[in-house]
């Protein structure tokens, strides 16, 4: 079936076709949702909702820019709308504690994908929220703010915590596997 066929059937309300989206998308989107979500079922659940959103609005969809694009904005928006915006404004958000280090790059190409996956997890909400933003979504510090309703300092701070944290979170694992 063709993406056009997809989406079409998907307007069309045929369960196959909606079958069919959900099966060649939800792996990608899993990805996403465990990195907002503290937990696999916490992922799960935002999972579900973003796809119940996506076949709810798949009209709105105009063919500009990618189809899983789409399906992957949904999913983060989702995804941020679930994380109270209170928990995180509580984390310290300047940047006056902050010390910046080196470290030799050799330590992170020993870590697997989950544990880093897992490190991530374990990031405060804000930190972690603004980090995968930042580094794997691709937003700017201004739609960061936007999407978040912070200020752009507050983003770029909580972002440097999160790399500060997830180093020292690198380095004491590479000391405990040694």
């Amino acid at each position: 079936m063709t993406e056009f066929e997809l989406i079409q059937g998907c307007l069309n309300e045929d369960r196959r076709a909606q079958r069919e989206l959900f099966s060649r998308y939800a792996g990608k989107m899993m990805t996403v949702c465990l990195r907002y979500a503290r937990h696999r079922m916490e992922a799960e659940d935002l999972l579900q909702d973003a796809f119940i959103k996506i076949f709810d609005n798949i009209q709105s969809f105009e063919g500009k820019g990618s189809f899983e694009g789409w399906i992957r904005r949904i999913v983060v928006n989702t995804a941020l709308k679930n994380i109270s915006k209170h928990s995180f404004q509580k984390e310290g958000i300047g940047l006056d504690n902050v010390v910046e280090t080196w470290e030799d790059p050799s330590v992170f190409s020993q870590l697997s994908e989950q544990e880093l996956i897992s490190m991530i997890s374990g990031l405060p909400n804000g930190y972690r929220i603004c980090f995968n933003l930042y580094v794997i979504e691709g937003f700017s510090h201004r739609e960061i703010a936007e999407m978040l309703d912070i200020e752009e300092s507050t983003s770029r701070s909580q972002l440097v915590k999160a790399r500060n944290m997830l180093q020292n979170m690198v380095l004491k694992s590479q000391k405990v596997t040694k």
